[in-house]
């Protein structure tokens, strides 16, 4: 990437539209954390291609805004170039618009393209500048000018879950969406978000890498349903489906068009936080607007049985593979020449296996030694590392099943530890452990059980800058709202049906990083006179390696979880691989 000559040419046309400065986005106008290609304008302009972070330019200065998960990947995908990073959350380092108010005078203009800013996003950012005099300008879309070579939005065919797959039918789906529609009295619902109208249609694709998602927007009614999509992705049978539940298929370039022309008596719900602010603004000025969490977020997040056993049978198919891969490196390090990329491309293919496999569900993390200590690395040609046998590796990976989404990180002794590594790697199980542990009454915040993974590091003064849990979706995006277990002071509570990630870990630059992760569904676990108490039941099906494991640092509960844990990894698995794979399975699940 030259980045330089792209901040000249963006300086170029700000200096003919009189922006003094512009704010690019990672989003695309459906505010996904992973976008297409075709709207990765931050990444061409910047090099930087994490999946957060924000870039500003001015006439004389450039700055990439990004949290700790990628300090280390921005600095070295920065280096010699005309930008400069501030890493956010740390001490003295103000966020892009603070910084914008101190630079800029009253009278400034700041330029965004409104498609690629959720609506909230932009008023709050509108209101904090304008207090300082700045305007905003929403309708600047610098990528179609400068972005070379864009390529095309992508055009792939989508289809229909199969019955066995899809959960509950789209009728009942849309019946429940409008439910909550009339509890709210709206008439109209906007669903912006590409996962949601994946669930809600009951249809995926292939539109963004990893995602089984595809491009369109919806529109929900009282009696009918609009999708707003390329017709070349429907095939007949897909349009015979979708009329038999009323919805009706539009254009994708026409959203924004019948947006601005859904009735002046409408009373039109959507969520801010995941429509456009271009969007937001074509509404009708007439319309009474009701705004909260989108239904279809809150809806998907809690899994029905039928698809949480679904799950289960993805995971346990998920674990043979990782058996099949972890057993083939633990045995062959050191004896035979393996790479970083190597392994990545070894473990895909032992998933590709597995029936019912669309895709890995992220770019697998593969961090030997020190590149582990960057949270989300993921190996190029350039930082490709033979991995030999010593230090420790830390494999965060997943696949996308169609009937599931998995998402699992183990670290591996492979050969002699230092006491750190060792101690650490004893810390981050402890944590994994007391979150997997956990009860807790009903209508309990994320935010109230980070600190059971924490507590065990905090007491060595040792921390971890990323979050404890994400949801994970239904064979859909692999972070899925609204549910996060992290110090952010998310006013969601974690409901029986949730699926979500357990992953303590710890990272010091330059030496090593680990991390234990497992995805887990809430359950309830007890009812008394205080009421409902719920707990997790681990879904994640692979052994945790007990080599570097300090035993006199875990208590006899937290030899009991594990050694239940293995018990159970045994138990599921051992009629699904077979050989040497099946010996090494056994071994790996002995008793502690």
């Amino acid at each position: 990437m030259d980045s330089t000559n792209n901040i000249i040419r963006l300086r170029e046309q700000m200096t003919l539209d009189g922006i003094d400065a512009y704010i690019i986005y990672t989003a695309d106008p459906h505010n996904s954390e992973y976008p297409a290609d075709h709207w990765k304008f931050r990444e061409f302009v910047s090099g930087f291609n994490g999946s957060a972070g924000v870039v500003v330019v001015t006439k004389n200065h450039a700055g990439l805004w990004t949290d700790s998960r990628y300090y280390i990947q921005a600095a070295k995908q920065l280096r010699g170039s005309a930008i400069e990073l501030h890493k956010m959350g740390m001490p003295g380092v103000p966020d892009y618009i603070s910084y914008l108010t101190y630079l800029l005078p009253s009278g400034g203009t700041i330029g965004v393209d409104g498609r690629t800013v959720t609506d909230d996003e932009f008023r709050s950012m509108s209101r904090t500048l304008g207090n300082f005099g700045i305007s905003v300008n929403m309708k600047l879309d610098y990528a179609a000018e400068i972005f070379s070579a864009r390529p095309p939005l992508p055009s792939t065919s989508v289809w229909l879950m199969p019955k066995e797959q899809e959960g509950s039918p789209r009728a009942t789906k849309l019946a429940a969406v409008r439910k909550a529609m009339r509890d709210v009295g709206a008439t109209h619902y906007i669903v912006p978000a590409l996962d949601d109208v994946a669930w809600l249609t009951n249809m995926r694709g292939s539109d963004v890498e990893f995602n089984p998602v595809f491009y369109a927007y919806m529109i929900v009614t009282e009696s009918d349903a609009h999708l707003y999509i390329n017709p070349n992705k429907l095939t007949a049978e897909i349009g015979v489906a979708l009329n038999a539940d009323d919805i009706v298929t539009h254009l994708y370039e026409h959203f924004e068009r019948d947006v601005a022309a859904i009735p002046s008596t409408a009373r039109v719900y959507y969520d801010p936080a995941q429509l456009n602010a271009f969007c937001a603004a074509a509404l009708p000025a007439e319309c009474a607007r009701i705004e909260g969490r989108g239904i279809v977020t809150k809806l998907k997040a809690v899994k029905i049985p039928q698809e949480i056993a679904n799950i289960e049978k993805a995971h346990a198919r998920d674990g043979a593979a990782m058996v099949r891969f972890a057993r083939w490196m633990t045995e062959n390090v050191g004896k035979v020449r393996m790479t970083e990329l190597d392994l990545s491309a070894r473990l895909t293919a032992e998933r590709a296996k597995e029936a019912l496999y669309i895709s890995d569900s992220f770019g697998t993390i593969m961090a030997y030694g020190e590149n582990a200590a960057i949270v989300h690395y993921e190996p190029t040609v350039e930082s490709n590392a033979e991995v030999h046998p010593q230090g420790l590796i830390l494999i965060d990976s997943g696949a996308q099943y169609m009937d599931g989404t998995t998402d699992v990180t183990r670290t591996f002794a492979l050969g002699p530890l230092t006491d750190k590594e060792r101690l650490h790697y004893t810390l981050t199980l402890k944590g994994t452990i007391a979150l997997a542990q956990a009860i807790f009454p009903a209508n309990t915040r994320g935010t109230q059980l980070d600190t059971f993974a924490r507590q065990a590091m905090w007491r060595y003064g040792v921390d971890y800058g990323h979050g404890t849990g994400h949801g994970v979706g239904y064979c859909l995006n692999v972070h899925e709202g609204p549910q996060n277990i992290s110090k952010k002071l998310v006013d969601v509570t974690i409901e029986e049906g949730m699926v979500t990630s357990d992953e303590p870990g710890i990272y010091v630059e330059g030496s090593h990083g680990i991390r234990i992760e497992n995805l887990t569904v809430c359950i309830e676990t007890k009812r008394t006179d205080f009421g409902t108490f719920l707990g997790f039941k681990t879904l994640t099906m692979f052994p945790i390696d007990k080599t570097p494991i300090i035993t006199e640092l875990l208590t006899p509960q937290e030899v009991k979880w594990l050694n239940d844990y293995h018990a159970t990894v045994l138990k599921t698995l051992e009629g699904l691989v077979e050989g040497a794979d099946l010996e090494w399975l056994r071994k790996a699940c002995q008793p502690l």
